[in-house]
């Protein structure tokens, strides 16, 4: 029956792990840009939405003591469409930044708890050789849900906009009303399609303190391992000139010409960042896969270290030309995101480098930590350093901080036959 294949539930769960994590990450940007926040109270709030996924590592042990993973995915799934419906509602009223920023919280942290209990979900319901083959469907169904959401869903925002004559908040209250619906609906939908496997249990056996005695014996080892300033370092800093860029690159490309942006409508902006760029992307990412697959992280680790950053560039290029050729600024979109996409293979792969031995999931989870925590720290002051410098001196700093990217990488280790066919390279958004 289709209820007990894998194709009923995998494509939508992993649709469902993507779309929130879209919306708390970008639409939040194109949404205040658009209701008149400055860059500043921009990247300052939306940078503290990363905390969930800064923190998940502490909570995601207590999930398997407390329900079933599926009870927590269906759950989750609920209280992100209720999430979705309050940013909705609060959009048009008098308090609408405190309204959206709660709730955009709710479906952060409901969105964090999702993607522990969904790829727990995935591990426990399929076969190992299943869990192979399906690799590739999750992580597109996963970008499909990021091309929805901020290349699909800010176009139907602009559309709106022009249907109820640039009534911004109204048109982004309906559009937010709708992807409630959605949510609503893959509730319903996972609540009758996914399976019940007999793994999937409460583990009774296990007590709190138990459980958190297990998490501080990790983190202790975490910290007590070979190379351990160097491994820090780098997944602190190596993404340090993205993570100025990430937020500010879409106000750029939103923001006015008088005001040094490239002035596009969300309808352009979605084809451009949320299109083309994810596939980039995503193209770049096959591509670095395929590369370490074959020779290894360490002999591609500079070509995907000067992939991470000679990219950044095009946005000196795109500040000091302002073109309005709308071919050009998807090309030099494209460039970038398929460099980052590229060089970011060899990010995600020394995670797994680091994390080998006995707790290796454990330590992969601190590793994702640190990682989310790189891109909110430069983030919550990316806006105060463009606003104080402009957009074009801002992006040549940016390039700057490339330097740190070499200099970390510099410090490390790495076995030469790591990478190769028998290891295996996660998906992005693990």
């Amino acid at each position: 029956m289709f209820k007990n294949s894998p194709w009923s539930w995998i494509p939508t769960l992993y649709f469902a792990e993507g779309l929130p994590y879209v919306a708390v990450m970008t639409i939040s940007l194109v949404l205040y840009k658009q209701l008149g926040l400055s860059n500043t109270e921009i990247t300052l709030y939306t940078s503290w939405l990363y905390l969930p996924w800064v923190i998940k590592p502490l909570w995601s042990p207590f999930i398997d003591v407390i329900k079933t993973k599926r009870w927590w995915i269906v759950t989750m799934e609920l209280l992100i469409g209720a999430a979705f419906g309050g940013v909705a509602f609060t959009i048009p009223t008098n308090f609408w930044l405190q309204g959206t920023l709660f709730f955009f919280w709710v479906m952060a942290f409901a969105s964090a708890t999702h993607d522990i209990a969904a790829d727990g979900f995935y591990m426990l319901a399929l076969s190992q050789h299943d869990q192979a083959w399906f690799v590739g469907i999750r992580s597109t169904f996963y970008r499909f849900a990021t091309i929805f959401g901020q290349g699909i869903l800010v176009m139907i925002a602009g559309n709106l906009q022009v249907l109820y004559r640039n009534s911004i908040p109204f048109s982004w209250s309906l559009m937010f009303y709708g992807v409630t619906g959605i949510f609503i609906a893959l509730w319903l939908w996972h609540s009758y399609a996914l399976p019940r496997p007999s793994e999937d249990k409460a583990r009774s056996n296990l007590t709190y303190q138990t459980v958190w005695q297990e998490l501080v014996h990790a983190v202790k080892t975490f910290f007590q391992k070979e190379q351990v300033l160097a491994g820090i370092l780098f997944m602190l800093l190596y993404r340090m000139p993205e993570g100025l860029l990430a937020k500010i690159s879409t106000l750029f490309l939103l923001d006015a010409t008088h005001k040094g942006g490239l002035g596009l409508s969300p309808q352009e902006y979605g084809l451009v960042q949320g299109t083309v760029g994810v596939v980039g992307l995503t193209l770049g990412g096959i591509l670095g896969g395929i590369a370490a697959g074959k020779d290894g992280l360490k002999r591609w680790l500079w070509p995907m270290v000067m992939a991470i950053t000679l990219p950044d560039l095009v946005y000196v290029y795109l500040s000091f030309v302002l073109p309005d050729n709308f071919f050009i600024v998807n090309a030099c979109v494209f460039v970038e995101q398929f460099g980052y996409g590229f060089g970011f293979t060899a990010y995600m792969l020394y995670l797994i480098y680091y994390s080998r031995g006995e707790y290796k999931t454990s330590h992969y989870a601190l590793c994702t930590a640190l990682m989310a925590l790189s891109m909110m720290i430069p983030g919550m002051f990316a806006g105060a350093l463009q606003e104080a410098v402009g957009y074009r001196t801002f992006f040549i700093i940016v390039c700057c901080f490339c330097a740190v990217t070499y200099i970390v990488t510099s410090l490390l280790k790495i076995d030469p036959k790591f990478g190769q066919k028998e290891e295996i390279t996660p998906n992005p958004e693990d």
